[in-house]
């Protein structure tokens, strides 16, 4: 069976600053605020938090079907997600925007700084969710505003069980938006800030949020995360990595790993253990879709 993943594909430019970012922003000059930084190591990558999530779900064997939309420069990733034997079924072309890029820039501390171009993304809700015998599950990742409001209401509709993982779509709805967004849901993922802003949004603290879903998944770096199920919470422990290379696209390949677990039925937190293991193995590459799953071992 297969998940669909609603979300951006996007080119991501990334760039390392061997400093603190801290060490260059005056706090009293932010309303005049003129720095350069210096960033000798630069690479690009497919990124986007679709493509991200189905190249992990895709690497524990899982099926992941991305539902998203390219620009006229979009072929290179087309390709891309073949080659990774990923399906293009649902991946729409606008011919007349760009792709989605993001520029992150990441210092030594893994604090990043990141200026994105929406491009083709904001077209996103040209694209529709109708019922298929093969999906079994869905996410709803960023996206363009319309289309994370849409497709929550069409998964409804369409009978799928979904996660909810607005990240860093977050700021874009108030908290009848967000409210709303969580009683269509089956699932919410979030961050530990983007769970803050939630809570803060909505009026719902992380226990109540849980007992209108079935679970609720923060994560919270390198201190694992918090699952909550009926206004109780658990923490998963993290598993240390053999690194710290790069943290971009680390939430995603947790993303993947939960859509894995969540549809083969497992426990919410026994997802969130895999969730961690791959997270784990990802920042220990650069780029976040360049890392494998080698002694990758399923939690029990």
């Amino acid at each position: 069976m297969a998940a669909l993943i609603c979300g951006s594909l996007a080119f991501d430019t990334i760039m390392n600053f061997e400093g603190h970012f801290s060490d260059q922003i005056l706090p009293n000059q932010l309303h005049n605020l003129n720095v350069s930084f210096l960033v000798p190591g630069l690479q690009r990558d497919f990124g986007g938090c679709a493509g991200n999530i189905a190249y992990s779900l895709k690497a524990l064997g899982g099926t992941p079907l991305p539902l998203a939309t390219l620009g006229s420069d979009g072929v290179s990733y087309l390709q891309r997600l073949k080659d990774l034997g990923i399906s293009t079924e649902f991946v729409c072309t606008a011919e007349s925007s760009y792709t989605a890029q993001a520029m992150i820039m990441t210092d030594n501390a893994n604090n990043q700084i990141t200026a994105f171009h929406p491009g083709a993304m904001m077209q996103a809700h040209l694209t529709h969710i109708t019922p298929h015998a093969d999906i079994r599950i869905g996410i709803i990742s960023p996206d363009g505003r319309d289309a994370m409001l849409q497709h929550a209401a069409q998964f409804k509709a369409a009978d799928i069980p979904f996660v909810f993982d607005p990240g860093q779509g977050l700021p874009m709805f108030d908290g009848v938006n967000l409210r709303h967004f969580i009683e269509q849901a089956t699932w919410v993922a979030v961050n530990d800030y983007e769970g803050k802003m939630l809570s803060d949004r909505t009026g719902l603290t992380p226990a109540a949020i849980s007992q209108r879903v079935q679970g609720l998944v923060i994560t919270l770096g390198a201190e694992g995360c918090e699952v909550w199920v009926d206004g109780q919470k658990t923490h998963v422990p993290p598993v240390a990595p053999t690194a710290v290379v790069d943290p971009t696209g680390c939430g995603d390949a947790f993303r993947g790993a939960l859509l894995f677990g969540l549809e083969r039925g497992w426990p919410l937190s026994q997802c969130a253990a895999l969730g961690n293991q791959v997270g784990s193995l990802k920042i220990a590459q650069r780029g976040p879709q360049n890392y494998h799953l080698g002694g990758l071992q399923m939690p029990q």
